[in-house]
């Protein structure tokens, strides 16, 4: 028969308690060691980025700006007057001198009060040697007049004096002597007036020969303007130089002030070039420029700054020294690279994508085997165009991922594949 045993069933339920317990301690281990491991780094392809050492040493300061090279002689030629363009005389690309017509316009007005001014101009010269030979006339007759008061007071004085000697002589009566003293003293008179009236004649002429001899320059400047609005119909280059554009076509109205053409001495050049206005900050007059032609390099300096900033650059004009490169001409592309600075002994790296001066950036750090990357916070002082200083979080020797890597801004690490 069977005996009952109650121990081996504690025995049994003790077994089963301690293997769940083991069981549950084992589930939770593994699920902590799953949750501690750390999520698989992406992997990046070598060849696909940028990867640069950093070093110790001299750093050159530059920036870089594209532009055009532009004459430093440039003449807008502008409509004068009115008129309608009845022959483009010469084609952009010719060679021209200062007397080169290059467009030939019609104003029947402007031609019609050139001859009205002209008309007018030499009517009032006539008029004006007229009045001069008049007034020469009358002033002749004043002299005259003038003269013949004079000889008779001088007569009527002699008479005076012989009729004194006479009567002290007692050959003559008081009474001759009266009157001939009063025909001298009213020849006296009259000479006297006649005096002035020849003074006054004589300015009176010459006021009214100024007056007519204004109305003649007045006229004549009239007809100068409109002579010269006649001749401005023949538009003339002006300088000597290559055309470079002509603005209006056959048969185009005009306007006074509207522009015509464009005028350029091929030398010297000047390369203008366009800087970000985030470098701008080191740009000064006076500094060292190269500029690539891409046929050749040449020197210049920076002669003048745009005070202004447009869209989002400013213009820089650089002063060029020595020969061009072959094929240099006027709005030719160009680029170029202004020296700021040469800083010695310094830590610096290639010019990481989007880097500014003076902020705290992060880069990928390869390791020691260069098979992982690592986001370490740099802080980057002055930059160049390829280069920027390092002031903190590395070292020379230490390689680091130049490249764009927004893509992977929330993973720290990164596997080189």
């Amino acid at each position: 028969m069977d005996i009952h045993r109650p121990e081996l069933a504690v025995a049994k339920r003790r077994k089963q308690m301690i293997g769940a317990g083991i069981a549950a301690a084992a589930a939770l281990v593994l699920t902590l060691g799953i949750a501690s491991l750390k999520p698989a780094a992406p992997v990046v392809e070598r060849s696909s980025v940028w990867i640069d050492t950093v070093k110790r040493g001299p750093m050159l300061r530059q920036v870089r700006g594209t532009g055009t090279l532009v004459p430093e002689n440039i003449r807008w030629i502008a409509a004068v007057t009115d008129g309608r363009v009845d022959r483009v005389v010469v084609h952009p690309g010719a060679t021209v001198t200062r007397d080169t017509v290059i467009l030939e316009l019609s104003n029947p007005e402007v031609q019609q009060s050139a001859r009205d001014a002209e008309l007018q101009l030499k009517a009032a010269m006539a008029d004006l040697a007229q009045r001069e030979a008049q007034l020469q006339s009358d002033l002749l007759n004043q002299r005259a007049e003038a003269a013949r008061v004079r000889a008779d007071f001088t007569e009527a004085q002699l008479r005076a004096a012989v009729d004194q000697d006479l009567a002290n002589n007692g050959l003559t009566s008081n009474l001759t002597l009266k009157l001939s003293k009063s025909r001298a003293d009213e020849l006296k008179t009259r000479n006297d007036i006649e005096g002035e009236r020849l003074r006054v004649a004589e300015r009176a002429g010459s006021a009214q020969l100024a007056a007519q001899r204004a109305r003649v320059d007045q006229l004549r400047a009239l007809y100068d303007l409109r002579a010269s609005q006649l001749s401005s119909l023949q538009v003339r280059s002006g300088i000597d130089g290559v055309l470079q554009q002509v603005a209006v076509e056959v048969g185009q109205r005009v306007t006074p002030g509207a522009t015509l053409a464009r005028v350029a001495q091929p030398e010297p050049l000047k390369a203008q070039l366009r800087i970000p206005e985030t470098q701008m900050r080191d740009v000064a007059i006076g500094q060292t420029v190269s500029i690539d032609t891409r046929n050749g390099i040449v020197s210049g300096r920076v002669s003048r700054i745009d005070p202004a900033s447009r869209e989002g650059s400013v213009a820089v004009d650089v002063s060029l020294a020595g020969v061009m490169p072959r094929g240099a001409r006027p709005d030719l592309t160009v680029d170029g690279t202004i020296e700021l600075e040469r800083l010695d002994d310094v830590l610096y790296v290639g010019r990481p994508v989007q880097a500014n001066e003076g902020e705290n950036i992060g880069l990928f750090k390869l390791s020691a085997g260069e098979k992982e990357a690592t986001r370490t916070t740099v802080a980057v002082g002055r930059a160049s165009v390829n280069a920027i200083e390092i002031r903190s979080g590395l070292a020379a020797g230490d390689k680091v991922i130049l490249s764009d890597m927004s893509a992977w801004d929330k993973v720290r690490r990164i596997r080189i594949q």
